[in-house]
């Protein structure tokens, strides 16, 4: 596992909008959709919130590895790609129900644990 880069992790902290989160299926077919309640749990995993997944969920638990995009105030993108936990009890999935609105299910935690990162074509880790 990578642990994010100073400079990722204080972007991470100055994100504007929702984040991209991607998934693939079996037949290496990705999935992608805007996730606005997600959490940075230590410099090693970010947490979406499952409020709404259907084919997000199926990816995952079939063994989906996975991506999340995000952009900073100052327009510079950094993507980070991982393996994806899915987290339906425990201290991960606690801690998402802490900062989810609490008008969304929060049905899990996935939780994508960070092993690459990027910024444009660079690999910062």
């Amino acid at each position: 596992m990578s642990v994010l880069p100073e400079k990722v992790s204080k972007a991470w902290d100055e994100r504007k909008g929702p984040v991209i989160f991607t998934t693939v299926d079996g037949g290496g077919v990705p999935n992608a959709i805007y996730a606005t309640c997600v959490s940075k749990y230590d410099e090693n995993t970010i947490v979406i919130a499952d409020n709404f997944f259907d084919k997000t969920r199926k990816n995952i638990v079939a063994g989906s590895r996975g991506s999340v995009l995000f952009i900073t105030d100052e327009d510079e993108a950094f993507q980070l790609k991982g393996i994806i936990e899915y987290h339906t009890e425990g201290i991960i999935f606690e801690d998402m129900k802490k900062w989810n609105p609490t008008q969304h299910p929060g049905n899990a935690a996935a939780a994508l644990r960070v092993e690459e990162v990027y910024s444009g074509s660079e690999r910062l880790a």
